[in-house]
């Protein structure tokens, strides 16, 4: 999972098909994956961004937690993050071989995970996950509803309607499924924390973008809503807004699109690309006693980006 930035200052190209991984495989795309990550860790040289570390604090150790969309990215890192800390980590994403390989991973490392083959955008896949995990473990202590995609952008009147659809399914009626069929099993246990990945464009419209713009949007709002709904239940539900991280689905838009981390970080207030590793203490961080009395916000983790 990545975020979109303010392409507003650069030259688009007007294309309706989705950006695909296996663009980023090809031609230049592997360039600007290795330039990528070059220049995410000189980045990290500059600032507080921490570190994947083998020690452990088991600060959740035994709680359940549950995540869609975790076979790169932020989900993948999270789903590493809460299995250091002693967390039973049940996860799904579309492409099996990279799920089946981190989960081996992590049980490899000492940790506890399951992964599920899942598409987000259908509800029996999804109640299927979450049916599971609840099968298995008998619980769903946090559940972090991640997965999404980024269109190829394109100005509204250039944006077929299956395109859009196929975003809002994935990105917006992805993340209500799975509270759908998370919230009833919290409401059973009297308690439980949910954290849906929203967007610095949840926020703020960039051009060419409507499309995922208007999808972190109704995640915003869904996620107020069902913070108000559940309250009486124990159940925390909140979602986090981040700029530009880097992911493969990040780095797959910019060699689109032409654009260098370089470029694009001119305009962030931090003036970097955000370290996945960094979502996921976010995510945890909501997920934790800390935030105990935090419930119905999106957490802006777009380093001032929305300060602005």
């Amino acid at each position: 999972m990545t975020d979109s930035f303010d392409n507003t200052n650069v030259k688009q190209p007007m294309r309706s098909n989705r950006v695909t991984r296996r663009r980023l495989i090809i031609g230049s795309g592997i360039v600007a994956g290795t330039t990528a990550l070059n220049q995410v860790q000189a980045n990290a040289q500059k600032s507080t961004v921490p570190r994947e570390t083998t020690h452990s604090n088991n600060q959740f150790a035994g709680k359940v937690v549950l995540i869609t969309g975790a076979t790169s990215g932020i989900g993948e890192a999270t789903a590493r993050a809460f299995a250091r800390e002693g967390a039973i980590v049940h996860f799904c994403g579309r492409r099996e071989n990279l799920g089946t390989k981190i989960a081996q991973d992590i049980i490899a490392q000492g940790g506890k995970a399951t992964y599920q083959k899942v598409d987000v955008r259908k509800e029996q896949d999804v109640k299927s996950f979450i049916d599971t995990c609840i099968q298995k473990y008998g619980r769903i202590d946090i559940a972090f509803n991640n997965a999404g995609i980024f269109m190829t952008p394109a100005e509204i009147q250039n944006i077929p309607l299956d395109n859009f659809l196929d975003i809002l399914h994935t990105n917006t009626v992805g993340e209500f499924l799975a509270m759908k069929y998370e919230i009833p099993q919290m409401r059973r246990q009297k308690s439980g924390v949910i954290i849906n990945m929203a967007s610095v464009a949840g926020h703020v419209g960039f051009n060419t973008t409507g499309h995922y713009c208007a999808s972190k949007h109704g995640i915003i709002g869904l996620t107020k809503a069902a913070a108000l709904e559940n309250a009486d239940y124990n159940i925390r539900i909140n979602s986090i807004s981040p700029l530009a991280v880097d992911t493969p689905q990040l780095r797959e838009s910019f060699a689109f699109q032409k654009v260098t981390y370089e470029q694009a970080a001119k305009g962030f207030v931090t003036k970097r690309v955000m370290a996945p590793l960094e979502m996921a203490k976010a995510v945890m961080f909501l997920a934790s006693d800390d935030a105990s009395s935090v419930t119905g916000m999106d957490l802006d983790v777009t380093g001032g980006q929305l300060a602005r």
